[in-house]
């Protein structure tokens, strides 16, 4: 493979000549390589190859010349990149060029739009020191090659070193710095925090050890218990002797005495208002001679704490006031509301049910009466006591005239037997028969038929029949609504519910609030919490801004 020859452009700094080689021209000219490092290492000439000598004997020719600055003038940008492109620069050299052109502020379009920006605005896109980064040795370990002549500059400026007492009097004035500005931050801090946490920690500290109005509070539990009952099976009896069986009544219980009704209620009874009215009470608690029943409830709902376990099914109720006596009696007089709000949650279950057995029993006892009354009317209007026993004599009176009437008639068929019959007896015997015959037929009549438009003994025993079934049947309805009754009752008692105390008000002798010391370290934690969350805030939004 033939070595390839390195190519070299010569420009004369002068106004617009062309260049001439530096073999024939003794002036000043600048030498640059055209190609880069890597093609002139690899393309080096050998020593006796004829093309080695060629190229060293006959130069290449030089690069286009340029217009001077009042030609330029008169191109266009497009005309002024094409005598650019005509220039050969180098594909490092445009590089260079656009990094200049970058440095300075520039936005070319491209490397040859940025080495016609930077000739417009007088720099020169190939800086001494972006040249020297271009210069390259060729030189390798088989010996020397031949090149142009370098051009000669003057010497950079010496850097001077600074001695240890100079360096160690920097770093004194750097460390001096930190350290004065650490202290600034510091001091900067610790304001902030004083006039942010500090401060109004202390004032808190101070309201609640000098100024705040000690607080009694009294503690009081009860439960909500129903009647005891007969025990059941599932679910029911499962939970028939726990707190779950309540929990509704207990919970009702408690929106009651936390409800502005109760407050209401408690003000009428026990000067509620008037209480936390006083001039003994500082002035952050204490209410408005003319607080309103709103300002008032606020008050209440602070002063009274009621709270439900459920998993145990305790009322659990805590009443502050100023004094121990009002607390205990605050206390007593809402365990007394409680115990009436639990009476009155089943008292109309209770009397629904208990009013319909009772209307149902009174019903059947009011209709067995009239039955009663209907038979006595039959028997009062037949003159009769028992329509039996008065059918069973009339049958027995029959059946008497009956066996009577057979024995005359016998005596009569004796008396015909005879040849000659005495008249006066025939007569008398078949006159006998006549009346019996008579009797028996009449008897039987009123058995059946109407005697003189009233009912006969048939029909009134049919009545009286009916009547007494009537009672029978309302005297059975009478004992199952007896039944009813007595059950009603029972399961209105199984429904009363009623209010256990577990653990009854005791006035303290010492005041409960305010908790000093408490307070005041929830103060200092709540409003350092608060600077640090706007400091973080405003950092983040003092990064995104300046970000």
């Amino acid at each position: 493979m033939n070595p390839k020859p390195k190519k070299f452009r010569i420009r004369r700094t002068g106004s617009g000549s062309i260049a001439a080689s530096p073999q024939s021209n003794g002036d000043k000219a600048d030498v640059e390589p055209v190609a880069d490092r890597t093609a002139a290492s690899s393309a080096k000439p050998r020593q006796d190859s004829p093309q080695a000598t060629d190229s060293a004997s006959n130069p290449p020719p030089s690069s286009p010349q340029r217009l001077s600055p009042d030609e330029e003038s008169f191109l266009t940008p497009r005309e002024e990149i094409e005598q650019i492109k005509r220039e050969g620069l180098t594909g490092r050299q445009l590089r260079v060029a656009r990094r200049e052109a970058q440095k300075h502020g520039l936005n070319p379009a491209s490397d040859l739009d940025a080495v016609r920006l930077l000739r417009k605005n007088g720099i020169d896109p190939f800086k001494r020191s972006d040249l020297l980064e271009l210069v390259v040795s060729d030189q390798d370990d088989n010996g020397p090659q031949t090149l142009p002549a370098a051009i000669r500059h003057a010497p950079p400026p010496s850097i001077r070193v600074l001695s240890p007492e100079e360096r160690a009097r920097d770093v004194m004035k750097v460390q001096r710095d930190l350290a004065r500005r650490r202290r600034k931050r510091l001091v900067l801090l610790l304001v902030k925090l004083a006039f942010f946490v500090f401060l109004p920690t202390a004032l808190a500290g101070y309201y609640f050890y000098v100024v705040a109005t000690p607080m009694y509070a009294t503690n009081s539990e009860f439960v909500i218990q129903q009647a005891e009952t007969a025990p059941t099976s599932g679910l029911g009896g499962l939970f028939a002797g726990t707190g779950m069986a309540t929990s509704q009544d207990s919970i009702t219980v408690q929106s009651y005495l936390n409800s502005r009704d109760a407050m209401i209620r408690l003000d009428q009874d026990h000067g509620f208002k008037k209480h936390f009215q006083a001039a003994n009470i500082d002035t952050l608690q204490r209410l408005a001679p003319d607080a309103s029943n709103e300002a008032a409830y606020r008050i209440y709902q602070k002063r009274v704490k009621i709270g439900y376990d459920p998993t145990e099914g305790i009322v659990k109720m805590e009443v502050i006031a100023a004094s121990p006596e009002a607390s205990e009696e605050f206390s007593n007089a809402l365990i007394g509301y409680a115990e009436e709000q639990v009476d009155n949650l089943t008292q109309r279950l209770r009397e629904d049910q208990m009013q319909g057995a009772r209307e149902s029993y009174e019903a059947a006892e009011n209709k067995l009466t009239e039955a009663h009354r209907r038979v006595l009317s039959l028997q009062e209007r037949r003159g009769i006591v028992s329509a039996e026993s008065e059918l069973a004599g009339q049958m027995q009176q029959i059946n008497t005239f009956e066996l009577e009437l057979k024995n005359r008639r016998l005596e009569l068929a004796e008396l015909l037997d005879n040849p000659r019959p005495n008249a006066t007896k025939v007569e008398i015997a078949e006159k006998a028969i006549e009346r019996l015959a008579k009797l028996i037929s009449d008897m039987r009549a009123r058995l059946t038929d109407s005697d003189n438009g009233s009912n006969s003994l048939a029909k009134t025993q049919g009545e009286l029949v009916i009547a007494q079934a009537d009672v029978a049947t309302r005297q059975l309805m009478l004992s199952q609504s007896l039944q009813q009754l007595e059950s009603a009752r029972v399961e209105a008692n199984r429904q009363v519910r009623y209010l256990s105390l577990g653990v009854r008000p005791v006035p303290p002798d010492e005041p409960t609030y305010p908790r000093a010391f408490e307070n005041t370290i929830l103060a200092f934690l709540v409003f350092g919490g608060i600077y640090l969350m706007i400091s973080l805030t405003v950092s983040i939004l003092r990064e995104q801004i300046s970000g």
